[in-house]
Formats: structure tokens, sequence, C-alpha cells
């Protein structure tokens, strides 16, 4: 099977969504719900007002930032499973470091936005030091990425819950949680209101996706991330480090999750709450890369797409009696179907809407 060209990866792309759509109509229907119903939930959930829509855009990033993460490890033929674990490690580390350094600064506009820098920092770090760990065992001690970066997600699961739950734990806080952070720390929403969004959050997840498109296309160190993954011996004979180069390819991946919870904690949450509470980013992460073939900028429609489909949930689950269950039963089709292109490509060819492969 030849390598689908960017125009097929987007007709496939459309195809899945619709056709994942449609059966889950059918599904809505066979369960005795009314489907224009259901459809229009789906619709009014995400982008039915401004608070809705509020919503579905701040999904949207953290999907698109994890997303990113997890693509720019697929891209190289690594496979980063542990991105929900760098994202709660970056997390903790960007909260207690503004709570820890916040007392040396003074207040006001400056001293917050030189906290959130520092966070961001000390996130991205977290993250990356994080992802270097399973990146050190492939390279080095042939260690199978896939259940490394796994075990290191409840690793991460568990110590972090014990950190917020004994030390870094509110003083006087019925839940668990660290203390909050301070005031002059946040992002301005200038249009959503209070909603837990903000225009610049998104317009720093575009730049910052731009910047890895770049990285990865356009420049030596992405070529040789690409080929360090799938074709280390090609790599080594051209004169790549290939095993530094996996380990900076998984550090890469865990720095920009790590970056995804600095705007997690700070646009939205405002302190960092009990791991296991924190929303499936990383693991959702996975469907989102596959969506867009994991290429960084197709991540940014992928994201929106699980962004809306994510708010609809939410809708459905107080307004209608619909099972929230079958909004994800049209995200997991949406991936089979993207894992199987070749259904898109046969049903092409007998419509005559596809060329021949040559």
């Amino acid at each position: 099977m030849l390598e689908a060209t960017v125009l097929e990866r987007l007709g496939i792309a459309l195809a899945s969504i619709t056709t994942a759509i449609l059966v889950g109509l059918l599904a809505v229907t066979a369960s005795g719900y009314n489907p224009v119903l259901f459809l229009n939930n789906l619709i009014v959930g995400s982008i039915g007002s401004e608070r809705v829509l509020a919503r579905t855009l701040r999904l949207s990033t953290f999907f698109v930032l994890t997303g990113v993460a997890v693509a720019i490890a697929f891209r190289a033929g690594v496979f980063n499973i542990g991105v929900q674990g760098q994202f709660i490690v970056g997390g903790i580390c960007c909260t207690m470091s503004i709570l820890w350094a916040a007392p040396l600064l003074p207040n006001g506009t400056v001293g917050g936005i030189v906290l959130m820098l520092l966070g961001t920092v000390a996130a991205a770090i977290g993250g990356g030091l994080y992802g270097a760990l399973p990146g050190v065992l492939k390279a080095y001690a042939d260690a199978n990425e896939i259940i490394t970066t796994i075990m290191l997600n409840f690793i991460a699961i568990g110590v972090v819950s014990w950190l917020i739950t004994n030390p870094f734990r509110a003083e006087g806080a019925t839940n668990v949680r660290t203390e909050s952070l301070p005031d002059n720390v946040g992002l301005p929403p200038i249009v959503f209101g209070d909603s837990g969004f903000s225009v610049i959050g998104l317009a720093l997840t575009l730049v910052l996706v731009a910047v890895v498109a770049v990285v990865m296309t356009r420049t030596r160190s992405g070529y040789d991330m690409v080929t360090s993954g799938y074709q280390a011996s090609a790599a080594v004979y051209s004169g790549v480090d290939a095993k530094r180069t996996i380990v900076t390819t998984m550090t890469f991946s865990g720095a920009v999750a790590g970056i995804a919870s600095a705007l997690y904690v700070i646009m939205f949450q405002g302190n960092f709450i009990e791991p296991a509470s924190i929303h499936t980013y990383g693991y959702d992460a996975i469907a989102v890369s596959l969506l867009a073939a994991n290429n960084p900028v197709g991540v940014i429609p992928a994201g929106l797409l699980f962004g809306g489909l994510n708010s609809s949930g939410s809708y459905i689950q107080t307004y209608s009696d619909v099972p929230v269950q079958l909004i994800d039963g049209i995200v997991g089709l949406v991936i089979v179907f993207v894992a199987a292109p070749e259904l898109f490509r046969m049903a092409a060819k007998r419509t005559g809407l596809g060329g021949d492969d040559e």
C-alpha cells in the first residue's frame, strides 16, 4: 500500500468523521432515542453559546498541545504513551515553582508575567526530563518504550497524588489540591469572560504548533529525529548519534506535554488537583495525533474535533437522557476508520472518485 498523500489523508479524515457520526446516529436510533435531537445536541453542545464555545476552545487547546506532544514522538517512530504522566509532572512543577517564587517577586502585572514564564519553563523541564527517562531506557537499555511510558504514567499519578495529599496540600482545603496561584498569575479572557479560557492561550498554542512543525520538517534536528526513530542504522551511517537523538525526541515530546500542563494550570485550573481527577488529555492525545496522521499542523483540526465532541458530551449529559457513552463510541469509531484508510481508498475506486495506484 502506498503512503497516503495530504489530500488522501484529508479525505480519509473527513470520511471517517462523517461515517462515525452516521453510524453513531444509527446506534442512537436503534437505542430508541431521537437522532435529530442527538445531532442537534452535538452541535449546540459544542458551539451553541458563548459559554459553550469557550469550553470547546479550552478543551481543544489542551487536546492540540498534548496531541502535538504525541505527534512529535510518533512522527519520529517512537511511541510515547506517557504524555499523561509528563503532563502531570509538568503541572506540579509549574504550580509549585510559582507558589515558591511568588513571595520573592513584586505583586502586579510584571511580577505575574515573570511567575508565568518561570512556571512554564519549570513545566517544560519537568515534563521533558520525565519524557527523557523512557527515551534513555529505550536508547541505552533496549527497553520497550510503550511499556515504560505506560508504567511511568501510573508512577506519576501515584507520586504526585501523595505530594498533593501530604506536603503540598493547601492548608485547610476540603479537597485534595495545592494552594491557589497568586491573583496576578493568569491569562486575561479578553472575549469570553470568566470561562477558564483565554484567546491568548489559544494564540500561544498555535505559535507553539508552528514552531514544532518547522523544527520537525524544516530543520536538521527534525530530520535526525525522524531518521533515528525509523532507520537507526541509516542515521548512524550519516553521522547521527541515533541513541542520543531518540532521547532528544522523547525530551522534546515531554517538554511540549509539560507546556500543555502549564497552560492548564495558569489559564484554567489556578492550582493543581489530585491527578486522578484530571481529564485524560494525554491518553486522548494519542487518538488526536492518529487522526492528524501525526502531523503537527493537522493536530489543530483534530484537536478542535475532540474538543467539540467532549464539550458536547458534557452538554448531552446535563440536558439530555441520551447516554454520554455514545459520544465516546463516536470518537472510537473515528479512530477505527482512520486506522483503516484502505477501506476508503477501495470505496473511492469503486465509485470512481479515486485514481489508480501507480
